[in-house]
């Protein structure tokens, strides 16, 4: 959809007036690191080409008004009576970020927005979260807030996990309100230090591949892991000084992981701990060039949340598994909480079109659902458009 198709969107739900002002957001995929943001470890994580649009304009009253081309729900609330419900559904992420610029102090005006996103639904590409970057932004352009980046990003953070209810890490927020053109992102969740690295790729191509498997397990799952791993610190806690399970080395855990009396919550900190120092080597890989080293580490990333952390399930276990049978293909593995969603694969240039072709067709013959493949471009993170 163009720009004046949405221009022409937003006349039809809200009527003549001044001209909208066109904001966006990207989705985000993390390279490597999962499930390990909630644990303080370390995170790889780049902005996408395609995310959410907001065409928005001030309204002269208090209230405001949310609609979606996405979704048939539309909303009016009052500034002075922002709360959580239910019925709500999707408008409550925008609500809960208006609700934290509020609490912050920040004076603002009603205003009328039409969201529109080309993320594809339920595909773990963080369409919430880019809603909520793109809220901020257009928030603090709007009102002339003075909020830095940074303080977005935690802003849209909390309207997730306190207005929401929703549990989840820094990352997701990060990556969409800070993302650069053709870099990912070295993320320190636990401090939220951060460096730029080029994703230098030559001849190859990053490719999502969706299950298009609905992800009904992930909220549930994604909350007992979160509980697992805390179980697994309070144990190792009581022969090691740390605050986080990504601060352990594998050295450490090997040393002491028997504290840890179940073996499947020790199957989960093994992850974490070893997932942390593959991010590590990973960056390290890549800012040599060495792409073959870093396929390899995307491919033990999958192995591990296969085998240890449990989260990936027949689909994106088959989709991985054709991809890893295709010559040209450096490294596959899931991305996201997992249980559907999508992949992320390194494949040749010319290898391209016969990976789509042969992954498609054996992912559709083994589980019966029909795939959908893109061609990531890294890009930046949100901003005004127009």
């Amino acid at each position: 959809m163009n720009n004046e198709q949405l221009k022409t969107h937003f006349t039809k739900t809200f009527g003549e007036g001044p001209r909208p002002s066109l904001f966006f957001a990207p989705g985000r995929i993390n390279l490597i690191g999962e499930h390990i943001d909630y644990n303080g470890g370390h995170v790889f994580p780049c902005a996408l080409d395609f995310g959410t649009f907001a065409l928005a304009r001030k309204r002269n009253d208090n209230k405001i008004k949310l609609a979606s081309l996405n979704l048939p729900l539309e909303v009016t609330v009052d500034l002075d009576n922002i709360q959580y419900d239910e019925k709500d559904d999707w408008a409550n992420y925008p609500k809960g970020v208006v609700h934290e610029f509020l609490k912050e102090g920040f004076k603002l005006g009603g205003f009328e927005v039409l969201y529109y996103g080309n993320i594809p639904n339920g595909a773990g590409l963080s369409s919430s979260a880019s809603i909520e970057v793109l809220t901020a932004v257009f928030l603090k352009d709007f009102f002339t807030c003075d909020i830095e980046p940074i303080e977005m990003v935690r802003l849209s953070q909390r309207a997730e996990n306190q207005f929401v209810g929703v549990n989840c890490g820094i990352m997701d927020q990060f990556a969409i309100g800070m993302g650069k053109k053709d870099m990912a992102m070295y993320l320190n969740c636990d401090t939220l230090e951060y460096t730029y690295v080029p994703v230098v790729l030559k001849q190859m191509k990053l490719i999502i591949s969706n299950t298009n498997k609905r992800r009904e397990l992930a909220d549930s799952k994604y909350n007992e892991r979160r509980k697992e791993c805390e179980i697994a610190l309070k144990a190792l806690k009581t022969c090691l000084n740390v605050d986080n399970l990504a601060a352990i080395t594998p050295e450490e855990f090997e040393e002491n992981k028997l504290t840890i009396t179940d073996a499947v919550i020790r199957k989960r900190a093994e992850h974490v701990i070893y997932e942390n120092t593959r991010v590590k080597e990973a960056v390290k890989k890549l800012k040599k060039g060495d792409i073959t080293a870093f396929g390899k580490l995307l491919n033990q990333s999958h192995e591990s949340l296969r085998d240890l952390y449990e989260v990936t399930g027949d689909e994106l276990d088959a989709m991985v598994e054709e991809a890893w049978k295709v010559e040209g293909v450096l490294g596959s593995r899931m991305t996201g909480a997992g249980f559907g969603g999508c992949t992320i694969s390194i494949v040749k240039e010319e290898a391209v079109n016969k990976f789509i072709r042969q992954v498609g067709e054996n992912y559709k013959r083994i589980t019966g659902l029909n795939p959908e493949f893109y061609i990531a471009n890294i890009k930046d993170g949100a901003r005004k458009i127009d």
